[in-house]
């Protein structure tokens, strides 16, 4: 960031600014909305010197961007193969997910909202089958022209009390990596709905706090064995996917490693060309001097070591008894998780043309 934007970023950080920020990208009219000054809640409290439609925009734009590129977010449908049914089912579960962390948490809690712990309610439910509760006809401020359905339950706690502890953690440790005002303020923001889930699930609280440690400790070091440091996202995010202790928590436990691994590789892959630029840590970069800097081995090595990350995912969630949203949890299984890779690829044929 240039030293206006940062002067900008610096401005808005104020006690009465708080307020201002406790808008969600959502209540701001969603990622394709034109970012105005009457998307804003508490207009009238904003300080004097922060009126100005650009600082507002910018700031909104950073906050948006802070969460959102965070390394969560990869475990999504692929809606193109999805039945017309399994779009409302998969879409009331995200709802729902969504209006729980604003009823549990507040509005602020709602930009922690990630298709990855929707996965882990849809993969539970099928499995552990709880009684859910459904809301038909809500109409949410993102879409006040149509009519959702909201579906809880159990699991939808849990998993909105697992979106705080996951954004808490991620935005302290990149406070402390680059510095950023925008995501010191919003953990700000989270840490009394994070003391919350903290309370709640210590356990999980304390895999993620000695993930983030860990993970600090293998780019201190430089450690380039992707196996080892994927796998400690994996040992995390095993944990979070084993809800109970049962019969069925090895398995989960395991499954979750496996995706955990899958999605660190995914994010690494997908950062590899800014890490390179910026001289960051990323143990991909190790493997791309193996294969000479040969972008095509490089890219089909990755893609290697990740479909053996979902094809060990696979097998697991196939001899577990699930037969709820089972044709859900395959299309991500098999179609979903590659649409970020896919859109890498993408992403690469305009640069080259």
């Amino acid at each position: 960031m240039d030293r206006k934007g940062r002067a900008q970023e610096k401005a808005l950080c104020t006690e009465e600014a708080v307020q201002v920020l406790q808008v969600s990208y959502v209540q701001a009219g969603g990622q394709g909305a034109k970012r105005t000054w009457k998307d804003l809640y508490y207009l009238s409290e904003v300080p004097g010197a922060v009126r100005e439609t650009q600082l507002v925009c910018q700031y909104i734009y950073l906050y948006i961007r802070a969460w959102r590129r965070e390394m969560f977010g990869y475990i999504t449908v692929n809606k193109d193969t999805l039945s017309e049914e399994n779009k409302k089912i998969y879409q009331s579960y995200y709802c729902g997910l969504c209006q729980t962390m604003k009823s549990q948490y507040g509005r602020r809690a709602q930009m922690a909202l990630n298709y990855d712990m929707t996965f882990l309610i849809v993969l539970l439910t099928g499995l552990y089958e709880p009684d859910s509760v459904t809301r038909d006809g809500f109409v949410c401020s993102v879409h006040p022209t149509k009519k959702r359905t909201l579906r809880t339950n159990e699991i939808t706690e849990y998993a909105a009390a697992m979106n705080i502890l996951l954004a808490y953690y991620n935005l302290i440790d990149d406070w402390k990596d680059d510095k950023s005002l925008t995501k010191k303020t919003y953990a700000e923001m989270l840490k009394k709905d994070f003391e919350k889930a903290k309370k709640g699930y210590p356990i999980q609280a304390k895999a993620i706090e000695d993930y983030i440690a860990r993970l600090a400790e293998c780019e201190k070091s430089n450690d380039t064995n992707i196996d080892a440091v994927a796998g400690l996202t994996g040992e995390m995010l095993g944990i979070l996917f084993a809800w109970k202790q049962d019969e069925w928590q090895k398995d989960l436990k395991e499954f979750g490693c496996y995706m955990g691994k899958f999605i660190y590789i995914m994010d690494a892959y997908e950062d590899i060309g800014d890490d390179v630029k910026k001289k960051s840590y990323n143990p991909l970069i190790q493997l791309m001097h193996c294969c000479n800097n040969d972008q095509e081995k490089f890219d089909k090595s990755c893609r290697l070591m990740m479909t053996s990350m979902l094809s060990e995912a696979a097998k697991i969630f196939e001899r577990l008894p699930i037969l709820l949203h089972a044709d859900i949890i395959r299309n991500v299984l098999y179609s979903g998780v590659w649409s970020k890779y896919e859109y890498i690829q993408m992403k690469k044929r305009k640069k080259h043309k």
